[in-house]
């Protein structure tokens, strides 16, 4: 029996296999090198070092090698909007490849929205550098 797949499909699919070959790729180097070591190859925050100032990404790497280690209080320590939206984002992925809740139309439309994106990556970046309590939480730890 000889396995066609149209273009389409392979249109369809391939965002949400190059996302889970990365995602692979991406654990298993975290596995296996820590950010936190003095010595590590993974970089640091250009923006962080250029200004001082916290983007929406800083501490990501952290984040998720805490993720890939199940230290699920050092995720949200780094980066809770990253831990929040990996959920979201995976919707997003299998969204794109056809695999539709009809009750997920709404936050799905949300989601698609560009200008979402930037008002939560703009006010995040924002909240997370202001000096004072609940804010200082959003920063990264250490």
């Amino acid at each position: 029996m000889s396995l066609s797949l149209s273009r389409a499909t392979l249109t369809r699919w391939a965002p949400l296999a190059i996302s889970a070959g990365l995602a692979t790729g991406a654990a298993i180097v975290l596995r296996h090198v820590s950010p936190y070591a003095s010595n590590s190859p993974l970089p640091g925050c250009p923006l962080y070092a250029l200004t001082g100032l916290y983007c929406p990404g800083c501490g990501s790497t952290r984040c998720l090698y805490s993720l890939v280690h199940l230290d699920w209080q050092g995720a949200m320590a780094m980066n809770p909007l990253l831990v929040l939206s990996l959920p979201f984002l995976l919707l997003m992925l299998l969204n794109g490849a056809g695999v539709r809740m009809r009750a997920l139309d709404p936050l799905m439309r949300v989601l698609a929205s560009p200008m979402f994106w930037l008002v939560l990556l703009v006010g995040y970046a924002v909240l997370r550098n202001l000096p004072w309590a609940p804010f200082t939480a959003l920063a990264p730890i250490g």
